[in-house]
């Protein structure tokens, strides 16, 4: 499986620092627009296959399924990227600012990023006869700093945890769906723009099983069971894929400066106006209709952008686009818009990972697509 990469890049996450991009001289890039393969090389040498990828603001730590496993980082302190001391045989991992948590066999370990450490700064054995997925680990959920196990309750059953800036989302082994956490801008969705201290069942998709959960910044998606996207949260950038003022004013602007090569924005005439219905908040889930002919399969979310895959192969996206982080060109979209690159070179994409500002996507070809369908 090949992974490819688009978006912020001024920390070297995507492509390191003094990247050779189509035979052209060599630059610092700090806006990946086309998506680029992933080329994990390691003491200037060829390194393992890519098996996954995890992703903050300012780094990239890349897992590796062959010879033994391991884990690469890539981005800020790390000019080139290294190797992970000790993170052979790793499982999965969660990548923060100032935290890397890697998921083991029977353990847990965290290890301080802002220090040189050769050893883990934390750690906890797990006694579970299951493969451990971060981060998620049994019983708890991540907090910022270590120790970091907090007790759920049991009758969760949790099978997938993903964090917002403030908030959380958790996955059920039923397919149901709780939030709690910050509620400021509706990304819970109860209706209300309240926190809440405890998981709480989102009770607008209750009786519906949902497969996969997501969270950006301030908002959060999931996917059913059926196919189905749901999306809920701050919608300033049209990162739920529903109508945005500023979106829609933003892009206004644009394509009025290209036209008439003014150098400002002029409202039209109230005449001239047609009324439109604007979402800021969406507290309640919403459904998105993406395309009428495929079924979503997996989305991601990155800080104010959303991804998604579809049955067919093919990549959506959408939200805040000022780094590249859609995969085409624009400033921001609140329409899902698929990502060409990927369908003109007979890619099918398996899967989709997001960092705040950048977007990671798996690819097969397209003649093995049948597989994964």
């Amino acid at each position: 499986m090949r992974w490819f990469a688009f978006g912020f890049n001024a920390f070297g996450q995507l492509l390191g620092h003094g990247s050779v991009l189509n035979n052209s001289d060599i630059v610092d890039v700090v806006k990946v627009i086309n998506p680029t393969e992933l080329k994990c090389h390691v003491d200037g040498s060829c390194c393992r296959q890519t098996s996954g990828v995890r992703a903050s603001w300012s780094r990239r730590a890349s897992l590796h399924s062959n010879d033994g496993g391991g884990l690469c980082l890539a981005g800020f302190n790390d000019s080139n990227e290294t190797l992970l001391v000790g993170s052979r045989g790793c499982k999965d991992a969660a990548i923060g600012e100032s935290y890397l948590i890697l998921a083991f066999a029977d353990s847990v370990e965290s290890w301080d990023l802002n220090n040189n450490q050769k050893t883990p700064s934390w750690s906890m054995d797990v006694k579970t006869g299951k493969p451990l997925n971060l981060p998620l680990t049994p019983g708890g959920y991540i907090d910022t700093s270590p120790p970091f196990y907090h007790p759920l309750s049991p009758h969760l059953n949790a099978t997938r945890l993903a964090l917002g800036a403030g908030h959380c989302i958790l996955l059920s082994a039923a397919g149901a769906v709780y939030t709690w956490g910050l509620g400021s801008h509706g990304q819970l969705g109860h209706g209300a723009l309240s926190s809440e201290e405890e998981p709480r069942v989102v009770e607008a998709l209750w009786g519906m099983s949902m497969t996969c959960v997501a969270t950006g910044g301030w908002h959060s998606v999931c996917t059913s069971d059926g196919g189905d996207l749901y999306v809920w949260g701050w919608n300033e950038s049209g990162q739920l894929g529903l109508p945005s003022q500023a979106v829609r004013s933003s892009q206004q602007c644009q394509n009025s400066q290209q036209v008439a090569g003014v150098s400002s924005c002029k409202a039209p005439p109230d005449e001239e106006k047609k009324e439109e219905v604007f979402i800021s908040i969406q507290a309640f889930p919403a459904l998105l209709d993406i395309t009428a002919s495929c079924e979503v399969k997996s989305a991601d979310c990155g800080s104010r952008h959303t991804a998604a895959v579809t049955s067919t192969g093919d990549l959506y996206t959408w939200g805040w686009g000022e780094y590249g982080q859609l995969g085409y060109e624009t400033s921001c979209s609140d329409e899902p818009r698929r990502v060409e690159y990927f369908r003109k070179q007979q890619m099918h994409v398996v899967d989709v990972m997001c960092g705040a500002w950048n977007t990671f996507a798996a690819i097969v070809k397209e003649e093995a697509s049948a597989s994964y369908s």
